[in-house]
């Protein structure tokens, strides 16, 4: 009968306290600490990026032998395979070189006291005088050379096309016979 209050003992004894259970592992075998910081995991292998086949460089290449064929062609490009090159590899094996950062660079600090001494205003009014200074010395330059040629357009404009005068001239059935049944009151006079 087992004890009262106590659990019913087992018939066999438990090894010391110095008893692994379960499989010793001489290199990581560092309990709770070692389990956490240092997970177990697959690491990957490198593999070779297979890249496409470059058929436009394959055509020239082809053509530069002396293929002319479709059959010529493809015997070539059965035979000599040539690939994409693979520009997004970096060339540090893998790693990024030092001081390199991605993404977009950050935009430059705005000038805060160029701002309160209204700064850009400035450099914008002299950039507008100098360029009226430059458009005055132009204008300098074509009046001393000589007047603009006129085209066709201002001719026209200073000296209009004389106005063409409508002629009268209509086709006889249309116009009106004097007839002697209806004569005009200066010709009743006449007669």
């Amino acid at each position: 009968q087992p004890e009262l209050g106590k659990p019913m003992r087992n018939c066999y004894s438990l090894p010391g306290p110095d008893f692994t259970y379960g499989m010793y592992m001489h290199k990581r075998d560092g309990g709770v600490p070692e389990a956490i910081g240092h997970w177990d995991s697959v690491k990957a292998k490198p593999r070779k990026r297979v890249m496409p086949r470059d058929f436009v460089a394959m055509g020239r290449a082809a053509v530069d032998e002396g293929c002319t064929t479709a059959r010529d062609f493809a015997l070539y490009y059965k035979y000599m395979d040539i690939r994409c090159k693979d520009k997004g590899i970096l060339r540090h094996g893998g790693k990024a070189p030092p001081g390199m950062t991605f993404g977009r660079p950050p935009r430059p600090s705005t000038p805060f006291f160029d701002i309160m001494q209204h700064r850009f205003k400035e450099l914008w009014m002299e950039e507008q005088r100098a360029r009226t200074r430059v458009q005055h010395v132009v204008k300098k330059k074509v009046g001393i050379i000589g007047e603009v040629r006129e085209n066709r357009t201002t001719f026209l404009r200073t000296h209009p096309l004389p106005v063409k005068e409508e002629s009268f001239w209509h086709l006889q059935r249309f116009e009106k016979v004097w007839a002697p049944h209806n004569p005009s009151p200066d010709q009743r006079q006449l007669a």
